[in-house]
């Protein structure tokens, strides 16, 4: 099992267009990063208008630990894709270049072969989020600095304290990673479906934004379905940015106001995940392999 992960791996790592994930979000960090840097106190008076009559914010509001939320709201939109064309192709373009019959000769179990590919698509994924936070994260704390974080609400304001960020940020992090692996699943799915990895690659972008606009149409028909698309779910990250107050309005360090819901909303990732995964192994073992 370990030698089949290490040849997936390897399988996903030379070919050249698997860094094109790499290079975009590089690109599209550095950008925000650029742009925030040169005019970022337009932005914070932006932000701030509605506020800044009656509350006067002192220190420097615009610092790393902002730019990484503003970033990771930004970009974990637009993830997805990179990882789909990734795990879109772990099986359909085997099936296309006609390795897949050939694999399947090999002395191993075809739930082998799927947990190898899972896999392998799995540790690609951690390791795009891992390649995110460093430049999100970390080389925003070094252009920008740290300090206290503003995160602004329809109707109120949430300030963390610099010393109870960080733990929230790899708390976050943690979230997206099993919100981006229920993309990295649902892609590899169809894959099995697909002789060419641009059937199954279209196919999982378009059923994220038909559930996502479900998620966010307000409007009652829909509410019946929305606890149970993964896209509803996907935003979670966000609740670990919410502190419990006191009766006296005053933040509650080391709290999150709803954690249950944020627990909730991970759990019911990691099921659509296992779900993903066992459909897969299903339909695999059953699919007759002509190429």
């Amino acid at each position: 099992m370990w030698k089949l992960l290490k040849i997936e791996l390897f399988k996903i790592f030379s070919r050249p267009r698997t860094f094109i994930s790499f290079g975009a979000i590089a690109a599209l960090v550095g950008i925000i990063q650029f742009g925030l840097k040169l005019d970022g106190d337009s932005y914070i008076e932006f932000m701030l208008r509605d506020v800044s009559v009656s509350l006067d914010v002192e220190g420097k509001v615009l610092n790393g630990y902002l730019i990484c939320f503003i970033v990771l709201q930004l970009l974990l939109v637009h993830v997805p894709l990179l990882i789909t064309i990734v795990a879109g192709d772990l099986i359909s373009g085997e099936a296309n270049m006609g390795t897949l019959r050939l694999l399947l000769t090999k002395p191993v179990s075809r739930t082998e072969v799927i947990l190898a590919k899972f896999g392998a698509a799995a540790i690609y994924t951690l390791i795009l989020l891992v390649w995110m936070a460093i430049l999100a994260l970390f080389v925003s704390l070094l252009i920008f600095g740290s300090g206290d974080m503003l995160n602004l609400k329809a109707d109120y304001i949430v300030q963390l304290k610099s010393f109870d960020i960080m733990w929230r940020y790899l708390a976050a992090f943690g979230f997206a990673a099993i919100a981006m692996l229920t993309v990295a699943a649902l892609g590899f799915f169809l894959s099995i479906f697909a002789e060419n990895s641009i059937g199954p690659i279209v196919a999982t972008m378009s059923i994220i934004i038909v559930c996502t606009i479900l998620s966010t149409l307000d409007i009652p028909v829909f509410n019946a379905i929305k606890p149970f698309l993964f896209t509803t779910h996907m935003i979670g990250w966000k609740g670990f940015f919410d502190v419990r107050v006191t009766a006296d309005n005053e933040a509650i360090i080391g709290s999150v106001q709803n954690l249950n819901r944020v627990l909730q909303a991970a759990g019911i990732l990691v099921l659509h995940i296992i779900g993903f995964l066992v459909a897969s192994i299903w339909v695999f073992k059953k699919k007759d392999i002509l190429s």
